[in-house]
Formats: structure tokens, sequence, C-alpha cells
């Protein structure tokens, strides 16, 4: 049976990202109820150099939330080494010790070990676990007890209210930030290039992989030798993604698969409550302390404003707010916004 609060339309929590303890300090003064965080390791998938937390900026982190009411989620979403583990249920281990609100989980041996070691904490289900229907959202729920699961950036509208409407689970979807046309968890292209898998390297483009070289025809951008992008000398560079590279396809060059663009779902965002949306998610951790600030103060003017009752539109200010955090200054609908059904 869906949760009352659900169907009631019920204002959904927003989910700020915290790449650093500022961050998450900003996350929470501007408003977030809730920040999720990884480790300074493989075990969560965002794992650059100069991101993340240590134990005691861990234990600083949630002190800081918990006083003024908030909630941290730790992410432990990369898959645990098959050879050793260890680094994932130590992991486990602090979060729990450390008062962590949630664990966001991918493996199903994370969940198996959270479960047995730990069956107070709560569980929830990564988008890198890649569960697209309700009827995967279910196994999950009923085998490891998980409570909320973030639904991949690639379902419709109507997709998500099914998804909803068949589950116990609480869903989380993503709001704003960079667009992941792939289905995450699932995603080889990194791998292919750099021998190195997004899903257990913790992060799509390592840094190791990563080339710049000067050439005559410009600065090429290369992820394992491989070419992905070429940009003349006054263009703006992106952080090289494959998936966002540009190609010569058919004798043009373009961005073959994926253009970089920022979701931006402010214009859904009645539909989404209505739909019994539990949770708004918020992606970047590996973004600044002061984009994070000023998308949260968007964010929760936006959802406050649609749960209030009154009639809801979306304000020109937080459009151009938001506007200056997108990726490559464009902003999507994304899978929302498909023509067919």
């Amino acid at each position: 049976m869906v949760a009352e609060a659900r169907r009631a339309g019920a204002a959904p929590q927003l989910v700020c990202p915290a790449g650093s303890l500022r961050a998450l300090q900003v996350a929470v003064d501007a408003g977030a109820d809730a920040v999720y965080l990884g480790l300074k390791d493989a075990t969560n998938a965002r794992n650059f150099a100069g991101l993340n937390f240590d134990d005691a900026q861990l234990r600083t982190g949630i002190r800081y939330a918990h006083t003024r009411g908030r909630q941290v989620l730790m992410a432990l979403n990369t898959y645990a080494d098959a050879h050793d583990d260890s680094a994932w249920q130590r992991a486990v281990d602090r979060a729990a010790e450390l008062g962590a609100d949630a664990l966001i989980v991918a493996d199903v041996a994370v969940m198996a070990y959270a479960r047995r070691q730990h069956p107070e904490l709560r569980l929830h289900l990564s988008v890198q676990a890649s569960a697209t229907t309700w009827e995967a959202i279910e196994f999950y729920r009923q085998r490891y007890g998980i409570r909320r699961a973030v639904l991949p950036r690639v379902l419709t509208l109507s997709q998500v209210q099914h998804t909803i409407a068949h589950t116990e689970a609480e869903i989380e979807v993503f709001g704003f930030g960079s667009l992941c046309v792939m289905v995450e968890g699932r995603c080889a292209l990194s791998a292919y290039a750099t021998g190195q898998s997004p899903n257990t390297a913790g992060m799509c483009s390592p840094p190791s992989a990563v080339r710049w070289e000067e050439s005559a025809a410009g600065v090429e951008a290369r992820l394992g030798g491989v070419l992905i992008d070429r940009y003349a000398p006054d263009e703006p560079r992106g952080y090289p993604t494959l998936c966002k590279g540009r190609f010569e396809v058919g004798g043009q060059r373009d961005y073959a698969i994926e253009e970089p663009t920022s979701l931006n779902t402010l214009a859904l965002l009645p539909q989404l409550i209505e739909a019994g949306v539990s949770a708004i998610k918020i992606e970047g951790r590996q973004r600044s302390p002061s984009y994070v600030a000023e998308v949260t103060r968007v964010w929760r003017h936006a959802i406050d404003a649609a749960a209030s009752g009154a009639r809801y539109s979306v304000q020109p200010g937080w459009n151009a707010m938001l506007g200056r955090w997108a990726e490559g200054q464009q902003q999507t609908l994304g899978a929302y916004d498909r023509p067919w059904r």
C-alpha cells in the first residue's frame, strides 16, 4: 500500500550534494533537507582528489546537519571489489558508528552486509543500481529492506508516475544538474577507453587517463589515449567524458552521443509532487560550494512555492540563476520531454 503522505502530494525532501565540509554547511544553511556525501576512497562514485570526507570531517558534518534538524545520507554506491570487499564493509560500519541517517547503496553484497550487521540503518537504492521498474525496486525492498530508490535519468514522467503507484518504497528523482543519458550503473564507455569501470573506480573519467595536448588544430582532449574532443584556443573546455565528446559521424563533427547540458525540472515540480515523489535530488558533488549554495537556495524557494497550495509558476530569476551553473550553459527536461510515450 502506497504511503498516505505520498498520495497526498506532500512536499518532497530536498537532497543536495556535499563534496566537501564547506559544501555541506552551505547546503544546510541554504535550505537542504538532506545532504549526500562520500568517503575519500573508491566506495563512492565521485572518487576525485580533493573531494569527499575523512572520519573527522564526516563527524563534524553530521553534527552540523543534525543540530539544525537536517539529514546526512552517505553514498556507498560503487560495486565492491570481488577480491576484497573489506573497504565497503568498513564504510558501512563507519556510517553506522558516526550516525549517518541512511546509506545510498548499489551492490547487493553491501546491502546484505548492512542489513545483517546494522539492521537499524536505513538503506536507499542508488541510481547506480539501475532499477528502472517498480518490479526491480520491489525486489530490493523485499529482499534487502530498501526504503527509497533513486531513479535513473532516463524515465518519462508517466513512467515515474507508474513506478510510484506500484511500489511501497519512496522514490527520489534528479531535479537539477549534469544530465546522463546512460542508464547509470550500466555504462561501459569509460571502461572501454580506460580499462577502469566507472561503477568500480568511482568516476567516469579517471584523472590518470585524461590528457590535454596542444596540436596545430587546437587543444585535444584525450581519455585513455582516445581523442574525444578538440577545442579552439578561446573555446570553453569541459572536463572530458567520452559520452560528451565531439566525433565525426557521416562527415559532420558534433556531439554524437550527448551534448553538455543540465537537467532542470522546475517546470514539472507540481506534477512530480502530485505523483508522490518523496525527494528531489540535486546533482553535483564535484561542483563548488557556490554552486551548491545557489542551486539549493533556488530549489528551496521552488519546492516551498509548489507545495504551498498557491498557484505555482517558475520565476524568471530562478532559471536565470540556474542557467549560470548549467553545463554548457544549456538546460533541458531530458527524458521527461520525450515526444513519444
